[in-house]
């Protein structure tokens, strides 16, 4: 089961409407958003949420709408988890830029002892055009500093991820493309995915095995 969620991003307003920003654009976004207590902990901002309560907001939302018995099942595991670390979901928007942000992945994981497996990073995607998001297991790190950070300090690549494809730059000036900003055609197309990625992370997280998410979410264009 995933316990940790990880919106890869780099602070302040220089970045925020960046290709780089893509998670945290993300994460502003969700139908829960404006329900989370960030505060900052762990080099970053923080914030934690019972199963339980989670569930409510899913169903309140309406999340996993095109599966009727999603939110009833995960409604009765939520009260065997309560009690427990493992019981909650944990937030977290490192802010110690992209290149430094699994020092604060690592702050956390050690604080309520979580495995790698329990990691989900969510991120931009070189690889994948605009209106793509992706569910992932593992793999390559595609030259992405951030997922390479959050290798190091765990130890393994063995971690989710969920992708928000912000394609190729034209030349080979990845630095320059991945800090700029989406051009508005581009943003409009990536918000076009939120409700789709919405409900991805809902059943990442509903989820007892994760895995059985990738056959359908492995790759899907949206925009």
């Amino acid at each position: 089961m995933i316990h940790l969620v990880a919106f890869l991003g780099n602070y302040g307003n220089k970045y925020s409407a960046t290709r780089h920003n893509a998670a945290w654009i993300f994460a502003d976004a969700l139908p829960f958003a404006h329900r989370l207590d960030w505060q900052a902990k762990f080099k970053g901002l923080y914030c934690s949420v019972g199963m339980a309560q989670l569930v409510d907001w899913i169903s309140r939302d309406a999340l996993c709408k095109t599966e009727s018995d999603a939110v009833p099942v995960a409604a009765e595991r939520a009260p065997a988890r309560a009690e427990h670390a493992s019981s909650k979901i944990f937030f977290l928007k490192p802010q110690t830029y992209m290149n430094a942000s699994g020092e604060s992945i690592i702050e956390l994981v050690n604080f309520y002892k979580l495995k790698a497996e329990e990691v989900l990073v969510v991120h931009d995607e070189l690889e994948l055009p605009v209106g793509t998001i992706s569910f992932k297991w593992s793999g390559g790190l595609g030259g992405h500093n951030g997922l390479r950070s959050t290798k190091a300090v765990l130890n393994t690549a063995d971690f989710w991820r969920l992708r928000f494809g912000i394609g190729r730059p034209n030349d080979d000036d990845v630095a320059a493309y991945v800090l700029s900003p989406f051009t508005s055609d581009e943003r409009i197309t990536l918000e076009q995915t939120f409700p789709n990625a919405a409900e991805l992370l809902a059943r990442a997280l509903l989820a007892q095995e994760p895995s059985a998410l990738l056959k359908t979410w492995g790759k899907k264009k949206i925009g």
